[in-house]
């Protein structure tokens, strides 16, 4: 190996510097798919390959309403002539094209199997045929009449168009979506009838916004139908940035079945669902008890999309039971809007619905005055063309003669009647069968009324508002075919508002609710056992490692733990490790600093009052709901130090026993520790030097109880001795009060 580069043939190596090359190379990958992959054009809404499809397709004359083709005869013609890529990449796009799940206004007219809604391949491109729709004419309505601009295609043996007429909103009408390099794209199907609303808007006032033409757009419009329940507000933002998204629900209705039972019914899906996988995770969850709400879900479609759920009794609330399954299963959806597409067929950019739609009109009138051009260049062809006709009908024997008897016809006819070289060619090529209806009455009718049509064409080309009523006219004439009152135009996706369900009853039908005990060691590991169980002396632990604390609760309750560094953590009791094993340490679901540890973990209920505090002798009571955190962060409620938070009681009483290390009791009323949602509180007690040692909350009249180290219980009532005012140094506590400084 040690013999060097391998020199090149004539034996001179090149040095390339590799972040050079890399980086040109890989710049050269991500610019050939952008642009030839994955955006579509802002202009016609499609891709490389569906350009080359229909194109393709219209090549063959496979219009609406002839014959069919073999898909197989198709993809190969395309790829044979203008995309040199696999035949399968070919073939499933214009799969998609044919599919009405996929497509709002399906491109392609498919006969045989083309795939269905369960997710199910379409048969092979040799068993299926198909033929443009009346969507595609009109996409490509105006190409042989130099609409648009032709390249060569790859190998230079034919031409391709850059772009399509594109007499139908297809970008915005069918959406598309794409990964490139870097980038990719988004855009969900919208009404097209709502489309030519805004469009002939966006004509009358050329200043409009989006927020204007959102009057007219409602939304997106999905083939397969659905809710749509994002938020008004956030619909503007995302139309107007072009970035956003929309969650996207399955409709559904409550069926009666008698007695007071009842079943929902969906009827309509999420958009690029498919519905035997949805099936099939509605069903894995019943069978793993994620779903206690629901008995039993069946597949009852045929042509239409029919999903029936049994609730698990007929008291359960359907809403609620939708809810859940909507938590945890594609029956809501979020379609993501990212508008990139490729404006001019060149730049990549995030246009606003309002761009959009004007990229669209401007190449509808760019395409109005190719095709206007085209037509003046062809009248005035035929107006020379007729001019001759009538210097030939008027002296018919002339020419006749000129023709029989000179060798070289066609320069003698241009001196003799002086004719351009145009009319003399057609006088030449005309045939003899012809001559009879030479009459010189339809040749004026023909060139009187051609005439007419090129003055129109002119004032046309000449006036910027002409040109402007023209494309208003034809968005006009199409929307006629796609109106709200026709089968295709009617909308499919409705709006709505998400039921408003608090998270806490959602969170208990998604868990069975059943008794538990939650177990916590020295160390920090937990774990949560069967039942309410009193006696734990059989528990075992990991190696030097011991109980702190143990608890009652449920699997539907919320745990609050907190920490010596003053926050509060919340986890869930039904995600709690069971209890065959140690458990799991607390540290992989909460985010806690190494050097801080934990103080105590209670059950959320709600409503109640904690009194928190810090060695240093200083609290505040705190709302138990404020303490709620979102995050594995926790939530911040007292200011403290890695090690200094030390105690957390409920505060359920009128007073505060309060005792320091220095072995000095002080009991104090309740009333005077202010109440805060987070801070560094005020000081309970006085020290000269050391800390606190434990603190407890209890009703005066009751008296103050605590606990010896045999295990009896002993309590006070004349407290008077002891009484005083908040932040004072207190006395020795009472005789019999443990040596451990604890309650």
């Amino acid at each position: 190996m040690g013999e060097g580069p391998i020199p090149t043939d004539d034996g001179t190596i090149e040095p390339v510097g590799l972040k050079a090359a890399l980086e040109e190379r890989y710049l050269a990958y991500a610019l050939s798919t952008i642009m030839h992959r994955a955006l579509p054009d802002a202009r016609d809404g499609l891709k490389p390959v569906h350009r080359r499809i229909l194109y393709g397709m219209r090549l063959l004359r496979l219009d609406p309403g002839g014959g069919f083709r073999k898909s197989a005869k198709i993809v190969g013609d395309v790829m044979g002539s203008f995309h040199p890529h696999g035949n399968m990449a070919i073939y499933d796009a214009m799969v998609r094209l044919a599919q009405d799940f996929s497509q709002r206004y399906p491109l392609v007219d498919g006969q045989g199997n083309f795939g269905n809604i369960d997710g199910d391949n379409a048969a092979a491109e040799r068993y299926t045929e198909a033929r443009m729709t009346e969507v595609a004419r009109l996409i490509l309505d105006g190409i042989d009449e130099d609409a648009v601009s032709f390249r060569p295609n790859y190998d230079g043996t034919a031409e391709e168009p850059v772009v399509l007429p594109g007499g139908f909103p297809n970008l915005l009408a069918n959406g598309s979506t794409g990964i490139a390099v870097g980038m990719a794209t988004s855009i969900p199907p919208h009404n097209a009838a709502e489309l030519f609303d805004a469009c002939l808007h966006l004509i009358e006032h050329p200043q409009a916004t989006t927020d204007d033409l959102l009057q007219f757009v409602k939304g997106p419009d999905f083939p397969t139908g659905g809710v749509v329940i994002e938020s008004p507000a956030s619909m503007a933002d995302a139309y107007a940035t072009g970035r956003g998204g929309f969650r996207l629900r399955a409709r559904w209705h409550k069926e009666e079945t008698g007695r007071g039972t009842y079943v929902v019914v969906v009827t309509e899906i999420p958009y690029g669902v498919a519905k035997s996988r949805l099936v099939e995770k509605i069903a894995d969850l019943l069978n793993e008890k994620k779903l206690p709400l629901l008995a039993d879900v069946r597949d009852e479609s045929a042509e239409d999309v029919r999903l029936v759920l049994e609730p698990r009794a007929r008291n359960v609330d359907a809403e609620l039971l939708m809810e859940s399954l909507f938590k945890l299963t594609e029956l809501e959806t979020r379609f993501p809007l990212n508008m990139n597409v490729l404006v001019g067929g060149l730049v990549p950019k995030v246009v606003s619905l309002a761009e959009a739609l004007r990229e669209w009109l401007d190449h509808r009138r760019e395409v109005l005055l190719r095709r206007s051009r085209h037509r003046l260049a062809e009248i005035e062809h035929r107006l020379e063309v007729l001019g001759g006709y009538l210097i030939a009908y008027l002296n018919l024997d002339e020419v006749i003669r000129i023709i029989r008897e000179e060798d070289e016809p066609k320069p003698a006819l241009m001196a003799r009647f002086e004719l351009t070289d145009v009319q003399a060619e057609a006088i030449l090529n005309m045939r003899l069968r012809s001559l009879r209806k030479l009459e010189e009455f339809e040749i004026r009718k023909e060139h009187d009324a051609l005439t007419k049509e090129k003055d129109g064409i002119e004032k046309l080309l000449g006036s910027e508002a002409r040109q402007w009523k023209t494309v208003a006219w034809q968005i006009g004439e199409t929307r006629k075919m796609f109106g709200p009152e026709t089968e295709i135009g009617r909308r499919r996706t409705g709006f709505g508002e998400a039921a408003a369900h608090g998270a806490d009853a959602v969170i208990e039908a998604l868990v069975e609710r059943e008794p538990i005990t939650v177990v916590v060691s020295q160390k920090g590991w937990i774990r949560a056992l069967k039942g309410h169980v009193a006696d734990l002396g059989s528990l075992a632990f990991k190696g030097d490692d011991e109980l702190k604390l143990s608890f009652f609760a449920e699997t539907t309750s919320k745990l609050l733990v907190f920490a010596t560094n003053g926050r509060f953590y919340t986890l869930d009791a039904s995600k709690l490790p069971g209890g065959r094993g140690h458990g799991e340490p607390l540290r992989l679901t909460i985010d806690l600093e190494q050097e801080a540890d934990i103080v105590d973990v209670i059950v959320h209920q709600g409503g109640r009052k904690l009194l928190v505090a810090a060695r240093e002798g200083r609290g505040f009571v705190v709302s138990e709901d404020d303490c709620v955190a979102n995050t594995r962060k926790g939530k911040q409620v007292l200011a403290a130090d890695a090690q200094d938070a030390c105690k957390l009681v409920v505060a359920a009483g009128d007073s505060v026993a309060v005792i320091g290390e220095n072995r000095k009791l002080l009991v104090f009323p309740l009333s005077q520790i202010p109440e805060m949602a987070r801070g560094r509180g005020v000081r309970l007690q006085r020290y000269k030097d050391g800390q606190m040692s434990d603190l407890k909350v209890f009703t005066l009249a009751d008296g103050l109880t605590w606990l010896d180290s045999s295990g009896r219980t002993w309590t006070v009532n004349d407290l008077t001795e002891w009484r005083g005012e908040r932040a004072s140094a207190g006395r020795l506590p009472p005789k019999g009060f443990p040596r451990n400084n604890r309650f």
